[in-house]
Parts: C-alpha cells; sequence; structure tokens
C-alpha cells in the first residue's frame, strides 16, 4: 500500500503520487527514482533548475510523469518570476528541451503554458489538474490494453513480459503497461511478470521489481539478453510495454530494448502491445525515423556503482531509446483504444 508521505492520504484508490505540488511549500515533490529500491525518498523540488536536474538524471522519469513534471515546472517558474513572462516562457523552454524524446514533456509544458495569461494561479490550477487527469486516462488506456490482452491470448492464467518501468512511479499514479498488469492481476488473470531488467540504468530490476513485490503479482527477473529465449521457450503470453513517443503512423519510440523484444515477439507469434496515453502520439511527427533519440552519458555504461567496468576511454553508444516500427506492433492502446495507426 502506498501512502502519500506528504500529506498522510491514501490517494487514488491506496496509491500515492509519484509526483505532486505542495502547497504549504510552494514546491514540487517527487519520488526519488535514483534512490529506489534501497530507500523511498521523497524530494522537495522548489527551482527550475533543480527540477530540470531531476529530469536529467531519472530522478523522475516516465512518460505520463515527465508530462507531469513539464506543467509543475512551469507553474513553479509563474510563481517565482510573477509578471516577468519573458522568463516564464525562457524557463519553459529550458524545461521542455530537458529530454527530447519524451514527447510528454514538451506536453505538458505548453500546456500549463497556455494559461500563463491568466496569471500564475491559473497554470498552478491546470497543471494540479493534470495530475488527476493523468491517472484517469491511464487507468481507462491499461483497462483497455487489458481487455485486449485477454481477446489475444487463449492461456490463462497469463505470462506476461515487460520492458523499463511503466507503473505508478512512470506516472503520476497508476501507470500504464503496469497498469495493465494491475488490472489483469486484480481479477486472476496473471500467473507471473518477466520483467526486463532494462541495460544500464536497471529500470526494470530496481523500479518494476519493486512495484511488482509490493503490489503482491507474481514474478522473475530476467537479463535483457534472456527475453527472446524466454519466448522460444514458451514462457510468454504477451509483450506489455510503454512509450515515450508514438509517431503518427503508429511507430513507437521507447526504452532501448524494445524494438529486440517486438522482433523476438513477432518471431514467436506472440502479442506485442503497447499502453500509452493519447499525447504520447505525436502527430506532427510522420514516422519513426523523424523522431530525435537522446544519447547518455558514456559512464552509465562503463561504471556500475561508481566502479569502471570497462577499459579506460572505451567509445560508447548509449542511445536511451529505440523506434520499433508499427508492423511490428499488435496494437498501441490509449484510453481512447487501440490508436488507428498501429495494428499487427
Amino acid at each position: 500500500m502506498w501512502v502519500n508521505r506528504v500529506t498522510g492520504r491514501r490517494d487514488n484508490g491506496g496509491v500515492a503520487r509519484t509526483i505532486d505540488w505542495d502547497e504549504h511549500e510552494a514546491a514540487i515533490v517527487l519520488v526519488d527514482q535514483c534512490a529506489l529500491p534501497a530507500t523511498y525518498r521523497l524530494l522537495h523540488v522548489a527551482s527550475v533548475d533543480d527540477l530540470i536536474a531531476a529530469i536529467q538524471r531519472l530522478a523522475v522519469r516516465g512518460a505520463p510523469a515527465l508530462g507531469a513534471a513539464g506543467a509543475l515546472g512551469v507553474a513553479l517558474a509563474a510563481r517565482v518570476h510573477g509578471t516577468d513572462t519573458a522568463a516564464v516562457h525562457a524557463d519553459a523552454q529550458r524545461l521542455a528541451a530537458a529530454r527530447p524524446t519524451a514527447v510528454n514533456l514538451r506536453w505538458g509544458v505548453e500546456r500549463a503554458l497556455a494559461a500563463l495569461p491568466e496569471g500564475a494561479g491559473a497554470v498552478l490550477a491546470e497543471a494540479r489538474s493534470m495530475l488527476a487527469e493523468d491517472e484517469r486516462v491511464n487507468r481507462e488506456a491499461s483497462a483497455h490494453a487489458a481487455d485486449l490482452v485477454l481477446q489475444r491470448c487463449a492461456r490463462r492464467p497469463l505470462r506476461l513480459l515487460t520492458h523499463c518501468n511503466t507503473g505508478h512511479l512512470a506516472a503520476v499514479a497508476w501507470g500504464t503497461a503496469l497498469g495493465a498488469v494491475w488490472h489483469l492481476h486484480a481479477a486472476g488473470h496473471v500467473e507471473y511478470v518477466l520483467a526486463d531488467e532494462t541495460r544500464p540504468l536497471l529500470q526494470g530490476a530496481r523500479l518494476t521489481a519493486w512495484e511488482l513485490a509490493r503490489a503482491g503479482v507474481p514474478y522473475r527477473l530476467l537479463p535483457d539478453s534472456a527475453a527472446a529465449a524466454a519466448m522460444a521457450q514458451g514462457l510468454v503470453d504477451c509483450v506489455l510495454v510503454g512509450a515515450d513517443r508514438v509517431a503518427a503512423n503508429g511507430d513507437v519510440a521507447n526504452k532501448v530494448g524494445t524494438y529486440g523484444l517486438a522482433v523476438a515477439a513477432a518471431r514467436h507469434g506472440i502479442p506485442f502491445v503497447v499502453v500509452a496515453p493519447s499525447s504520447t502520439v505525436d502527430k506532427t511527427v510522420p514516422d519513426g525515423g523523424a523522431i530525435v533519440i537522446e544519447q547518455r552519458d558514456a559512464g552509465e555504461l562503463t561504471h556500475v556503482a561508481g566502479a569502471r567496468i570497462a577499459p579506460d576511454g572505451a567509445p560508447v553508444f548509449n542511445p536511451a531509446f529505440d523506434v520499433t516500427p508499427v508492423e511490428l506492433v499488435t496494437a498501441v492502446v490509449t484510453e481512447h483504444g487501440i490508436f488507428a495507426g498501429a495494428a499487427r
């Protein structure tokens, strides 16, 4: 059971928010995902610079959570700068650029910024309304996805495979792909979840395994490189993943390693379902080739827990995301149902 350690309330059906606004401190409060699973720690963020730093080091991450962070960041800037709208806009642009692939971050910034002519209070009101909306939208999207999984998978109970982290931590409260797991588990349809460790920052091992354990969902952790072998051995009925950006044609940008999973799933005839809010669909991008892919620091690969594991000066290719072509996607599911751009 998650308890909101800011307010003491059991919010959102017993699940505390990953990111919220603390009116008393006039600050953004968020779970420091870099500290998990060893420590559950809340960060109190009172400046846009600190929020950008938290976003870039992945203390807050996941497409829906980044949308909320963008909106709350604009609210913070509006409160700090008052009537200096040029300064608010400058901070907003820095926020939107903090992670270029994740479209929800810019979407959240722009939506909150649209309320700026009505004053800082209106910006904050819009940002706070987006927090409640996020949970509702993701519950709806994940419920549609759970229904689709039951339609496409005859076997019960289900063996599900997921990648990265798409649960409460990746959203304001509920989650996307793991949100579908919560629905299926509550109905008694889950045998287990196979959670990819998700190299190099281990969001699956650190975050998804932590969430599954707290929710009482049976799970097994596996190396990313073992996922195709698990499919070949008949251990997977369906792959469930989230998305950081969906192009107009249904191509999906998600945590690096997703493309390989989709290839393996197609080879073995396994449904590959993407769950995301409609705000993740970017209709200004015609296909995945137009999506900018963020490159991460080399140290994420050359070091583990501060210890060097690669030769000094080793060249590194460390993309944060990859693009899965639409023809490998069974469906992209949003709160509106199946996105028309994708179907296999």
